[in-house]
């Protein structure tokens, strides 16, 4: 009797051992580039309406600044230190970020990339748009509204961000298919916050006053050139493409003092980081894409009404994130505040 007790104990205990991540709730870390701009909180939308269905854990928490590389990888090696199941994370620098998501593979911490291209290949899948294409998309629209002739800028944001580097590669790449349009500049920097892009964009206005069309990149340099062609008597009569969306940037659309917003589906992104990596942790052999594109569109006040580019342009945030927390916009169920390693409030978030 005493051994078939002893026998059954040790298939419990077997048992136990054996129970892999889809036997258990799983808690995944969502790292973006920053956490004050509307295209991060669409991407943290994105992750928590994908661990609502998938009954996952997530813990939102990204730098305060888009250019702060020391913090986001101490927030990548607190998350190591915590042994979360997996990492989203949206990569400020390529070659920074590299090591730490190496370091987390070999703790058995697989990570999905989102929105950024990471060097090297210690990572389950990259998702994001071709931010190459979306730079041609968004030189073809400013061409177009050009009449293909006149002398334009290109204000870019940040040397090492590799998404917005791309965009930058793409536009000049078309624009240069266009012989009638003459670069005026194409190597000023608006640096990552709106207050930088303004203070670029005005110098640019002072030095080049006869412009015809203007390009910006990212959400943050299109707003900070928005309001210096604002307060220069500009807006509208420059021609004005940009990138990403807001409510501010969709209602200058609305009043044409924008002429085309090229558009990602960062909500899309946030999704699919989490199933993707979900998937991965319930099976390592599943057949997963090493690269999935999201896409990118144009909207332009003609077709900003469609029901496609209506939902780009204003994702469902209400419906995922409370609008209780400034800081992380942590959603309203399950919320449970806990001070991390590296001295962050870290929400942990039920699914």
């Amino acid at each position: 009797m005493r051994a078939k007790y002893l026998a059954a104990a040790c298939l419990l205990v077997a048992a136990a051992c054996n129970r892999g991540p889809a036997h258990r709730r799983l808690t995944l870390a969502v790292i973006p580039m920053g956490t004050t701009h509307e295209y991060w909180k669409s991407i943290h939308a994105g992750a928590v309406k994908a661990a609502r269905e998938e009954g996952v854990d997530l813990v939102w928490k990204g730098p305060q600044k888009e250019d702060d590389r020391a913090q986001q990888i101490a927030v990548v090696e607190d998350m190591i230190s915590r042994h979360v199941d997996g990492i989203i994370l949206a990569p400020l620098d390529g070659k920074g970020l590299q090591n730490p998501v190496s370091e987390a593979r070999r703790a058995g911490i697989p990570a999905v990339i989102v929105d950024s291209h990471l060097e090297g290949d210690d990572y389950v899948s990259f998702i994001a748009t071709d931010n190459y294409q979306g730079g041609r998309l968004g030189a073809r629209r400013l061409a177009e509204t050009l009449g293909d002739k006149g002398s334009i800028i290109l204000m870019r944001v940040l040397v090492g961000v590799e998404s917005t580097m791309a965009r930058e590669r793409g536009f000049l790449d078309e624009i240069h298919k266009h012989p009638g349009i003459r670069i005026l500049s194409d190597n000023q920097y608006g640096g990552i916050t709106t207050e930088t892009a303004y203070q670029t964009g005005e110098n640019l206005l002072n030095r080049f006053p006869d412009v015809d069309g203007i390009f910006c990149p990212n959400e943050s340099t299109t707003f900070g050139m928005l309001r210096a062609l604002t307060d220069a008597g500009k807006a509208g009569k420059v021609k004005f493409v940009g990138f990403d969306s807001s409510e501010k940037l969709i209602d200058a659309l609305r009043r044409k003092q924008i002429d085309g917003l090229v558009l990602q589906n960062p909500f899309r992104m946030g999704e699919l980081g989490v199933k993707t990596l979900v998937r991965y942790l319930h099976d390592p052999q599943a057949a997963i894409e090493r690269r999935i594109d999201t896409g990118a569109v144009v909207a332009t006040p003609a077709n900003m009404d469609t029901p496609e580019i209506k939902q780009l342009l204003s994702p469902p945030l209400d419906q995922y994130l409370s609008r209780s927390s400034p800081d992380t916009a942590a959603p309203v169920l399950g919320k449970q505040i806990k001070r991390d390693a590296a001295g962050f409030d870290a929400p942990v978030i039920s699914g």
